[in-house]
């Protein structure tokens, strides 16, 4: 079962997922999710990341470790993981990996409601989608690879490797649902139960 979290943002896991490697500064925090290619899962700015970081603080999971200079630079403030923090960190980590979570995506709602469309237009427009759902398995296809030839270990691509799958997944859904709406006389069985409907 879900558990409520005292701050429940999925940047807040990511933050204390570093952390826990050593304390840094909410700006270094940003680089590491970049670098790593975290930063497509999980989306931020550099103010969301600075607020993640204090409602962190405020529920003891971090604390201010130092402040530092570097040169010209404004001081930064560095954050070190609690004990509580890292209990915190392992605990919401087991139950996210260990425990399905049944997530409410738009495609499932226009899915769901579907028979709204007519048949040509929906398989039209599940088209469109299926162009772009290949463009983006390219892409995910491409950047994994570039961050494998610049030496990233394959354990920060995980999340990449997921997301392929699911879109090579729907890819496949997408197609076969396109040609059942192509089937003959599937436009009318269809246009026939949406006039049942009415």
């Amino acid at each position: 079962m879900e558990k409520r979290r005292k701050v429940s943002n999925p940047l807040a896991l990511a933050a204390m997922a570093w952390l826990v490697r050593g304390p840094m500064h909410p700006y270094e925090l940003g680089r590491r999710l970049q670098e790593t290619g975290m930063d497509r899962s999980i989306k931020y700015n550099r103010g969301s990341l600075y607020m993640v970081v204090e409602q962190l603080r405020k529920a003891g999971f971090v604390v201010e470790q130092e402040t530092v200079r570097e040169g010209q630079r404004p001081e930064r403030t560095v954050y070190a993981l609690t004990d509580q923090g890292r209990a915190e960190l392992y605990d919401w980590m087991r139950e996210l990996v260990a425990e399905p979570r049944h997530e409410y995506p738009y495609f499932g709602v226009a899915l769901s409601l579907l028979s709204v469309l007519d048949p040509g237009e929906a398989a039209e427009l599940l088209g469109r989608r299926l162009e772009t759902l290949t463009a983006e398995v390219e892409e995910t296809r491409a950047g994994m690879q570039a961050l494998l030839d610049g030496g990233l270990l394959w354990i920060f691509q995980i999340e990449e490797k997921y997301r392929l799958t699911v879109l090579e997944a729907e890819q496949r859904f997408v197609t076969e649902l396109i040609d059942s709406l192509r089937r003959p006389g599937h436009a009318e069985a269809w246009q026939e139960l949406f006039r049942s409907d009415t």
